[in-house]
């Protein structure tokens, strides 16, 4: 186990894209290491041991299931998550993803987010707006309004994808990625998507 070598690339860029999606960091000893904590649903095991290949250099544990109970007391559903060690490698990222305890997106993002974590982004949180749509969604709701159209801005401008934010319930937004601009994200992320998650993407046109 590797408590404070540097990420490699790879590392570097699942980190900037899992953490803008469900992945969280936190700390124990006010900001001077930091632990990443990865969790999904039972469904998306393949996804977590994935992920848990690429960083088992900073893991003690393999991944394990938890049963989680919702607010009615009846609904239960089995997810399946790991942690890694508390280590200051990964304190750069929770400097820049979190400020007061609450995650936010780093007004540099657009140095960081390429073809790769825009996949991990959009296989830990994005979803298909529909069967017959070629619309996807990435769930920003965690973020203020215009964190998400930061984002949208960035997806724009570096990837040429025509996408706004999509207004949800509580003031929260989404981030509505058009299929006019299908076979552009297309080109940009399937090469990354491991082949459990292929299942969320839109699939291609159908060639008249």
């Amino acid at each position: 186990m590797e408590k404070n070598s540097k990420l490699t690339l790879l590392q570097k860029e699942v980190l900037f894209g899992v953490i803008l999606g469900d992945a969280h960091l936190e700390t124990q000893n006010n900001r001077i290491t930091y632990r990443v904590k990865f969790e999904q649903s039972i469904k998306h095991k393949a996804y977590i041991e994935h992920l848990y290949d690429v960083f088992k250099n900073y893991v003690k544990t393999s991944p394990q299931l938890k049963l989680v109970t919702y607010k009615n007391n009846q609904t239960k559903s089995t997810n399946i998550r790991f942690a890694t060690i508390s280590s200051s490698t990964f304190t750069f990222f929770g400097k820049q993803f979190y400020k007061d305890k609450k995650k936010v997106t780093p007004k540099l993002i657009h140095r960081w987010l390429t073809p790769r974590a825009l996949a991990y982004w959009y296989m830990d949180d994005g979803s298909m707006k529909s069967y017959q749509s070629k619309g996807v969604l990435l769930n920003t709701q965690a973020f203020s309004h215009a964190e998400v159209q930061l984002l949208c801005n960035v997806l724009t401008e570096k990837f040429n994808l025509y996408c706004w934010p999509r207004k949800q319930k509580k003031n929260t937004y989404q981030i509505y990625i058009s299929g006019k601009t299908y076979e552009t994200l297309r080109n940009c992320i399937y090469p990354f998507i491991i082949p459990d998650m292929q299942y969320k993407f839109p699939l291609p046109r159908k060639i008249r």
